[in-house]
């Protein structure tokens, strides 16, 4: 098969490296890519908000599935081009893809199929929702009703946090996104992820993870768009999990079909954990980065197969491998982040790291530049392992991070820190 990856992160490059291990898979583009793709495929300049151009050049190169990455494409209405074009894809439709896409969208759904979540209200007006925020107290979770690439979620510990954050949002700080604003109830507990590949009708869940959000050691400091994660989270467990199945994502699935939108591909959920009992944060329509991290290194060259049934039709088919092992993945950022930061600065000691079926370092934000690999975003690195136990995937992994030599560079140095 010829197959296109859609994106350029380090949730590309884990996929692109799931996917290049299959048999099936004969040639593999990734588009934009990166520096660390570029060494396991083919990385090509295309727009890939454009669906009418990812058609034009699937059908030039002969492609015969596309997997899209991130959620802006899926937004964009990507997958409905390639749909229309014929062309086998994985991902939902921009209808289904408002799980993400807006909050609001997301809240009606789970009221309409009594799947349980934070209460919740939506505004258009400053005032009106500082009013509301004034009258529920803190803490208070204030969002932004639009896509605000994972900056547009403020857990606001006081009043005057909360009114600050929305008078930001509609000051316009976060663009269109911010518009609107979601006000929810504080939700205590536990955070986890659960992924579950859906195709309009079969759910098959594939592996849990827990990331970390802010910037310092211990959970202090800024959120960021991740510092690390592992899997699976021992938070979820098996009973859990099947509370999350029969009360959350089988009742969305199903409101989704009703509503004519049916959903396919990979179902994001974010979950809050407490007393034993799981309720919904938010939906991802795409796997979280860098959670897919640790997901593809547990799932390995099968995750192709998974991805491919998904988009057929097959998931009633098939069942998930798992090895009875560990995974977890350290962020390197450039210092700095997640507020400004330096692009440009030189990362070495990459070539004496070990790449295999045990240690991978997914590249995020990465160039060559004069034949050096050279930092472009924020986060820039994962390096990942696996282990049989999850001590022994954090220990290999920070073995890792010891002999990459990058002064601009930082990272966290606790990941894994609430199972272990």
């Amino acid at each position: 098969m010829n197959i296109l990856v859609l994106g350029g992160g380090g949730r590309e490059h884990a996929l692109a490296w799931a996917i290049a291990q299959n048999p099936k898979c004969d040639r593999l583009i990734v588009a934009p890519g990166n520096a660390g793709i570029a060494a396991l495929a083919e990385c090509v300049a295309l727009d890939i908000l454009d669906g009418a151009a990812v058609v034009e050049f699937c059908a030039a190169q002969s492609i015969d599935f596309v997997v899209i990455g991130p959620e802006a494409p899926l937004a964009a209405g990507v997958a409905d081009a390639l749909a229309a074009a014929g062309i086998p894809a994985f991902g939902p439709s921009a209808a289904a893809a408002r799980l993400e896409a807006s909050k609001t969208f997301t809240k009606e759904v789970c009221d309409a199929c009594g799947a349980p979540t934070a209460a919740w209200a939506r505004f258009t007006d400053a005032a009106a929702a500082e009013h509301y925020i004034r009258a529920q107290g803190a803490p208070i979770v204030v969002k932004a009703d639009g896509l605000a690439a994972g900056k547009g979620v403020v857990v606001a510990m006081s009043v005057d946090e909360a009114v600050a954050a929305v008078r930001e949002m509609f000051a316009g700080s976060l663009g269109a996104a911010g518009a609107s604003v979601v006000i929810e109830e504080f939700m205590a507990g536990e955070e986890a992820s659960f992924f579950i590949l859906c195709d309009g009708t079969t759910v098959l869940p594939i592996g849990t993870a827990q990331d970390h959000k802010r910037v310092g050691d211990g959970d202090t400091g800024p959120n960021t768009g991740g510092m690390g994660a592992y899997s699976p989270a021992p938070v979820l467990t098996p009973a859990i999990q099947a509370q999350v199945i029969d009360e959350i994502v089988k009742p969305t699935v199903a409101e989704m079909a009703r509503r004519g939108t049916p959903y396919r591909g990979v179902l994001y959920a974010g979950l809050m954990i407490e007393n034993g009992r799981a309720r919904l944060v938010e939906y991802n329509v795409r796997f979280g980065d860098p959670e897919c991290q640790v997901l593809m290194m547990r799932l390995g060259a099968q995750a192709l197969d998974l991805l491919l049934a998904c988009a057929e039709g097959r998931l009633d088919q098939m069942q998930v491998l798992w090895a009875d092992d560990h995974a977890l993945t350290v962020v390197m950022a450039a210092k700095g982040y997640p507020g400004s930061y330096l692009k440009g600065s030189v990362i070495g000691g990459l070539d004496t790291l070990p790449e295999d079926s045990r240690h991978m370092v997914f590249h995020a934000g990465t160039a060559v530049k004069n034949g050096a690999v050279v930092a472009t975003g924020g986060r820039v690195l994962n390096v990942t392992a696996r282990g049989a136990t999850l001590a022994e995937a954090r220990d290999e992994a920070y073995r890792m991070v010891a002999g990459i030599d990058w002064p601009d560079g930082f990272c966290r140095r606790d990941i894994g820190w609430r199972a272990l």
